[in-house]
């Protein structure tokens, strides 16, 4: 089929070789601005600008759709369907029904639970056992429209959102490829979502990412990791702000934010957490074990951010 392409970040790089492979017509890739990255600030490609360039594809940025031009050059593509992944900006509702046969956005999520912006982290940081990823007709409301196929993968208790983020991108690639063969051959499953078991995954706030040492050590353990590796829950340790991007409920008890032994187990409302990956400020991550050689820490240390 005679299909664009709308994607940003690395989660949408496996779907566009997918589609690539497949034999699609690629009219246009659609991909949000290079952005001031990195300590000069120099513009830096989007991974879904970088490699439809690789692949010889034609990409298009523009910074809105309010434009009458960007919609009606979107139109004049004479597009069979177009493909949506974390793209970054909303599409109004010419835009929608400008494919023939409709615009299709893989979701990383089992709509309708965790429709919005962080469905990955939220369902770790909910305690979800399984999560996945559904390919949707889009319609004007949030993550609303029809399911056609869906992908399912248990979340592993020691799953962070980056490997969790991975691996429905792999997940993801395939199951969309598969929706555009059955949409190509008409027969592609559509099935209006449930009322019942509707979430919304609302942005990550900044302010999430402070631990909260009082909240049981299940829930902290699921903050951390829902937030690794971006964008990072962080503690206090002697004045230095550090991350931590893995853990693992422990056993232990004492005052909240309290270092329980000298293997960086830290007591919590309920139980204690042992961090196993950590960043210091400016830093690389690295194994607790790294940063203790380095830096030992004695039990009874606290977060003074308490």
């Amino acid at each position: 089929m005679r299909i664009a392409f709308m994607g940003t970040p690395d989660f949408a790089v496996p779907v566009l070789d997918a589609l690539h492979a497949a034999g699609h017509e690629i009219a246009a890739v659609y991909t949000q601005p290079p952005r001031p990255a990195g300590r000069g600030k120099r513009p830096r490609p989007s991974p879904v600008l970088a490699r439809a360039e690789a692949l010889g594809l034609a990409v298009r940025h523009p910074a809105n759709f309010r434009e009458e031009a960007e919609r009606a050059a979107f139109a004049a593509l004479g597009l069979d369907a177009a493909v949506v992944v974390a793209y970054g900006l909303l599409l109004p509702v010419p835009v929608l029904e400008a494919p023939r046969l409709g615009c299709f956005n893989l979701h990383a999520s089992l709509l309708p639970r965790w429709r919005g912006a962080a469905p990955i982290q939220r369902a770790i940081m909910a305690g979800d056992a399984e999560t996945g990823a559904c390919v949707m007709r889009m319609e004007a409301g949030l993550d609303t429209g029809p399911v056609a196929l869906t992908v399912r993968t248990p979340i592993r208790p020691d799953d962070t959102a980056g490997s969790l983020h991975d691996r429905l991108a792999a997940l993801g690639a395939p199951l969309m490829a598969e929706a555009m063969a059955r949409l190509e051959a008409g027969a592609l499953p559509l099935t209006r979502q449930p009322e019942e078991g509707l979430l919304y995954a609302a942005k990550i706030d900044k302010a999430e990412a402070r631990i909260d040492w009082t909240r049981p050590a299940a829930e902290v353990d699921r903050a951390i990791r829902g937030l690794s590796p971006f964008p990072g829950a962080w503690f206090t340790l002697g004045g230095e702000r550090v991350k931590a991007l893995l853990s693992a409920p422990a056993d232990g008890s004492g005052p909240p934010g309290t270092v329980l032994d000298e293997a960086l187990t830290v007591a919590c409302g309920e139980g204690a957490v042992r961090l196993l990956r950590i960043q210091r400020a400016g830093g690389a991550a690295m194994a607790a074990g790294d940063f203790l050689r380095g830096r030992p820490v004695a039990a009874g240390e606290r977060d003074l951010n308490l």
